[in-house]
């Protein structure tokens, strides 16, 4: 029992996709950020930052002595763990969040606390000599667009692409196919029940009447029928 399926929008990218599979056996795609949108969403993070230093200063400078005290603490804490409480809240900075990027684990799980500060402490090594230069040199040899703070804390920034759900089949009866099925006609057969809401009336018939020696069924009922047997399949029965 065999049935060929084409897919003509099957390409597979090279070096800028990640793929992790979790313990549920769910295979999750990931697409990786590159320097330009990174850099975008670096400026975006000054922008804010400024904002918040303006404030900060014109508050603070009513105080007179201490409020010029609370203003350097403010720097201090704004510039190295601005970017540490967000990536540990969920992973973006606003300047992220605005591009539709976020920093993962190299193993696709959400960042660490302590990760987070390794790569932000390491934006000083990353700024040198100046804008961020030997930050970008590193990414641009590196196949997964790792700065020197991405090395060190075993992080990655990746797009936050929604995740494609698994299409499933049409409802039907299960009903046990009439041969032993090989694990690769099984998965031929699951393949055509997901993808036959996406094909016309006449081509599901016509896939489906490829099996009517086995089946011995012709139109709807041809397709009814394996759409039972991948229930079943689907079942685990």
């Amino acid at each position: 029992m065999r049935v060929e399926l084409t897919e003509e929008d099957s390409v597979e990218p090279l070096d800028t996709l990640l793929s992790y599979e979790i313990p549920e056996g769910v295979l999750l795609d990931y697409r990786l950020a590159g320097p330009v949108v990174r850099a975008c969403a670096w400026a975006i993070d000054t922008a804010v930052r400024g904002v918040i230093y303006l404030v900060l200063v014109l508050v603070m400078s009513l105080l007179g002595g201490l409020g010029m005290a609370v203003i350097l603490i403010g720097f201090f804490l704004i510039e190295w763990f601005y970017p540490v409480v967000f990536e540990i809240q969920n992973g973006a900075t606003p300047g992220k969040r605005a591009m539709g990027i976020h920093v993962i684990q190299d193993n696709g799980t959400p960042v660490t606390p302590s990760a987070s500060v390794i790569r932000n402490l390491l934006r000083t090594a990353d700024f040198l000599p100046f804008l961020y230069a030997t930050g970008l040199l590193v990414m641009l040899v590196n196949k997964r667009f790792k700065r020197l703070g991405d090395l060190a804390a075993g992080t990655v920034v990746v797009y936050r692409d929604t995740q494609k759900k698994r299409d499933l089949p049409p409802q039907a009866v299960a009903s046990k196919p009439p041969v032993e099925l090989s694990e690769s006609e099984q998965l031929t057969l699951l393949a055509f029940a997901e993808r036959g809401k996406r094909l016309s009336l006449g081509r599901r018939q016509e896939l489906a009447e490829l099996l009517t020696e086995q089946t011995g069924l012709r139109g709807d009922a041809a397709v009814d029928v394996l759409y039972a047997y991948a229930n079943w399949i689907l079942k685990g029965r």
